[in-house]
């Protein structure tokens, strides 16, 4: 009772002066709020150890308070990291591979997973799941198109103060160069 009483105090003291971002962040958390699945269960199903998975979960709930996280503020927690850059479209694509049940938000669950396969996994499971974020119409192929999509948010991301300076049709010149390598059969 202590802890709602907490929040409906917070409400009424930000309401006092509010902004239309803290409005919609509390939103949020009022009618979303997810808890995640045991620890034991995560550990079981991911290579990150109980105490990983705890501090991994106080980083996540410290960004994302209702336990889910949408594709907006996705991107502006990803855009952070890279200042220089327009890192939207990159966080786009990227969002939408740990999304993997295609519900519009990544819940803690969806998260842990992605980032154990990123970070422990095998090299078999790291090429799948890069697959899949380069696969962006998931139709089991990766083309020219969307290899080039995804080559163009990296550059996008990167920002333009690179060094050595990218042209204008650098992405282009990389997609083909990576077709002549690795599309043996011209299909």
């Amino acid at each position: 009772m202590g802890a709602v009483m907490g929040t409906f105090s917070s409400l009424q003291t930000k309401q006092r002066r509010p902004s239309k971002d803290k409005i919609e962040d509390e939103l949020e958390m009022t009618m979303v709020c997810h808890r995640p699945e045991g620890l034991e269960q995560l550990e079981a199903q991911t290579n990150f150890t109980k105490r990983e998975l705890q501090v991994l979960y106080r980083g996540f709930k410290n960004e994302c308070p209702s336990g889910v996280v949408n594709e907006e503020t996705f991107k502006q927690i990803y855009a952070q990291f890279f200042p220089h850059g327009d890192a939207s479209m990159y966080a786009h694509y990227l969002f939408h591979a740990f999304d993997i049940t295609q519900t519009g938000s990544v819940k803690f669950e969806d998260f842990v997973t992605a980032l154990s396969i990123l970070l422990r996994g095998t090299v078999h499971e790291k090429l799948r799941w890069t697959f899949n974020l380069y696969d962006i119409n998931k139709d089991g192929y990766i083309n020219k198109e969307e290899m080039m999509d995804i080559v163009k948010a990296i550059y996008d991301m990167m920002g333009k103060y690179t060094y050595p300076v990218l042209k204008e049709d650098t992405p282009r010149q990389h997609v083909d160069v990576f077709f002549q390598k690795m599309d043996k059969n011209k299909d």
